[in-house]
């Protein structure tokens, strides 16, 4: 890889000037209470992820040498001192939030955040009752001798630092470590007092119980701060293992657990001397000593409850119905039809399932195929696949074993499917397998006929409620005829190529983007209208930002909605200047992958499994696929233009990296998701 020469942002400064549209959320007034603090707790849980993965890479890069940081394009010490600097601003913000939109705006509606120091003797007593009953059983400190080796701490597990003090006519002192597990509920609801509710945290909770821990101890003063470690999250693994592959991925899981320290978040009430001797154990780099507040681990908070009126959290929408289909009938039948689209969350992911239980029990469907990446907690995919293999079908399953954080849960899925009779198939030794479909065979009138689901979101239940994505029902032989071909390939643990409609990674894509994209450029030199509308949640390829930078020089109009990371600059003098890109965080978690070509008043569109990465395009398998069905289509694409529309959730993308919330000429307020939801409800009622 030669140093850049194009305008290219550092993918992880784009990554976190994402996460703070997160935190823009969390901030938005309009936005209801019990939402903004699930946006803070969203912003918690990516940072983590971030320092598990994206710095603990970096931190890897930075010990290369000169030479290779030049060919590398940037200096990762560099990055990673940047990355400091913003995430300490950012977690100052994040601090301000908290007290503003936590403890204040939870104040304003009658409910209180306690902390240790603020209980009275009544609830005092009943927090202290619960700790005994509840907690004290689960906790086992640690006592520091700091002349031995510091004991290794847990990857995102709550501490407490403890020191004990004896005064007297010589000080002493003692260092003691408290895990908090994570069995605990996190929040304790306490009783009503005069209309008044009042939570409080487990950390407090246990603070304000300390002496009945070391109740042993004569020490007479005890103070405790707590402290989050994140450790390197990366996998090493042994490419060249297959037949062992599951052995070895379990032993990189536990490896993972004692992964390198990447990141200390403490509480700046910590003493300088306490901080300065754990810094000093733990042997820390200075870029990963991040100050924090008086809670870590937020993610938790996604859970924070709800005490108070139902105004404090978003209505409840339910899933819309999709016109044509019933579930007492069949969805198999209907496609000989014409294709059907779900659109999620707003429909129900039902259809989906629907589609796999009739599968399973249609007497002439003899097979299916299905690639299954993420899954939901109780999975009723696994259930549909697993009676269909009970009822004489031949299921085949690939399961992606190095689908990152879901490894554990998808060896689990692995073994619960092959007990129950289905060909279970662990994906590629050298490819992620992240496409999201699916082929049932069908024996009709003596030959088989084929019906697909292809989507651009995992087969997951459960995510389905918060993730805006396409799925597409179809039987048509363009798609059916590809897909029988890249799933023959797979379960032989090979790569097709070849394919007439598809657009399959990793042998294929890049170069069919390039003739795709090409082709609007030589359309846009004659002079002719030509336009690019992409949606992506990632664009962080070189070669396809170079690709789009020719496109935008040629004259080619380009759109685009990016939610996270955007590598790409727009509006630079000679590169961008015919490129615009917009970001949309709101409710649900734009998730669809959606590409459309002008063609000369012929727009194609494709969908795919794809984000624009060189991961998506080297190292994975992929499947886009065009959407042929002219209704399904322009669903899609009305969809899209009211995205385009938003200038309520909408943030700009520009050099300037401010995330001002996108205007137009329109004086109507557009909001995407609002705007969706009730385009779909009024269409399919």
């Amino acid at each position: 890889m030669n140093k850049r020469k194009v305008p290219f942002l550092n993918r992880e400064i784009s990554w976190l000037y994402f996460n703070e549209r997160v935190l823009q959320e969390a901030a938005d007034e309009t936005v209801p209470l019990i939402e903004r603090i699930k946006f803070l707790s969203i912003f918690s849980s990516n940072l983590e992820e971030f320092y598990r993965v994206r710095v603990a890479t970096m931190s890897r890069l930075s010990n290369l040498n000169e030479r290779a940081k030049a060919l590398l394009g940037f200096n990762p010490k560099k990055v990673l001192n940047e990355i400091k600097n913003i995430v300490v601003k950012q977690e100052r913000k994040f601090e301000e939030l908290f007290q503003e939109t936590l403890i204040n705006g939870l104040a304003k509606n009658r409910i209180f955040i306690l902390n240790d120091s603020q209980l009275n003797v009544s609830r005092g007593n009943f927090v202290r009752n619960h700790f005994q009953e509840k907690i004290l059983s689960n906790l086992v400190p640690i006592i520091i001798d700091l002349d031995q080796p510091f004991p290794e701490l847990k990857d995102r597990s709550l501490y407490f630092f403890v020191r004990m003090i004896k005064t007297g006519p010589k000080v002493t002192e003692k260092f003691a470590l408290i895990q908090i597990p994570s069995i605990l509920p996190r929040f304790l609801v306490l009783p009503e007092t005069n209309d008044l509710k009042f939570i409080i945290l487990v950390e407090d909770i246990i603070k304000y119980c300390l002496n009945d821990i070391f109740y042993i101890f004569s020490y007479n003063e005890l103070e405790a701060y707590t402290i989050q470690v994140t450790r390197d999250a990366e996998l090493d693994i042994d490419k060249r293992v297959s037949d062992k592959f599951i052995d070895e991925l379990k032993a990189s899981l536990d490896k993972r657990k004692k992964g390198k320290l990447i990141r200390l978040l403490y509480d700046t009430a910590m003493p300088f001397d306490m901080l300065s001797i754990l810094v000093s154990k733990m042997k820390l780099d200075a870029e990963g000593l991040i100050p924090g507040n008086r809670y870590h681990r937020f993610g938790d908070f996604i859970k924070f409850p709800n005490v108070g009126p139902s105004a404090l959290e978003y209505p409840s929408a339910t899933p819309l119905k999709v016109k044509g289909l019933h579930p007492t009938e069949s969805i198999i039948n209907k496609l000989a039809e014409r294709d059907y689209l779900i659109n999620l969350p707003y429909q129900s992911y039902d259809y989906i399932i629907l589609f796999l239980r009739e599968a399973a029990i249609d007497p002439k469907v003899t097979e299916i195929h299905i690639t299954l990446y993420r899954l939901a907690e109780n999975s009723k995919v696994i259930n549909a696949l697993i009676n269909a293999a009970k009822n004489g079908k031949k299921v085949h399953c690939l399961v992606e074993l190095k689908a990152r954080f879901d490894e554990q849960a998808n060896i689990f899925w692995s073994g619960r499917l092959l007990e129950e009779g289905v060909n279970v198939n662990y994906g590629l030794t050298d490819y992620k397998v992240h496409s999201k479909i699916c082929l049932i065979k069908r024996m009709e009138k003596g030959r088989p006929v084929y019906y697909a689901n292809l989507a651009t979101g995992n087969f997951n239940e459960k995510t389905a409620r918060i993730y805006c994505d396409h799925s597409i029902f179809t039987s048509k032989k363009e798609i059916t005829k590809d897909l029988l071909k890249l799933f023959t390939a797979l379960n032989k643990k090979t790569i097709a190529k070849g394919f007439k409609h598809l657009i399959v990674s990793p042998l294929e894509s890049r170069s069919k983007f390039y003739q795709l994209i090409d082709r609007e450029i030589r359309i846009a030199k004659t002079g002719k209208p030509a336009y690019l509308i992409f949606k992506v949640n990632s664009l962080a390829d070189e070669g396809i930002v170079e690709k789009l930078y020719e496109a935008s020089n040629a004259g080619v109009k380009i759109k685009m909605i990016v939610r996270g990371i955007c590598c790409l600059i727009p509006g630079v003098k000679g590169y961008s200047e015919n490129i615009s890109v917009i970001s949309i965080v709101d409710k649900f978690l734009e998730h669809a992958r959606v590409f459309i070509y002008g063609n000369q008043g012929n727009e194609e569109m494709y969908l795919s499994s794809a984000d624009l990465m060189t991961r998506n395009f080297e190292h994975r398998v992929e499947v886009g696929f065009p959407v042929l069905d002219r209704d399904v289509r322009k669903e899609i694409r009305d969809i899209i233009d009211f995205q385009l529309q938003d200038n309520v959730k909408a943030r700009d993308i520009t050099k300037l990296n401010n995330n001002k919330y996108h205007k137009n000429r329109s004086a109507i307020k557009v909001r995407a998701q609002v705007q969706t939801y009730n385009y779909l409800k009024n269409k399919h009622q």
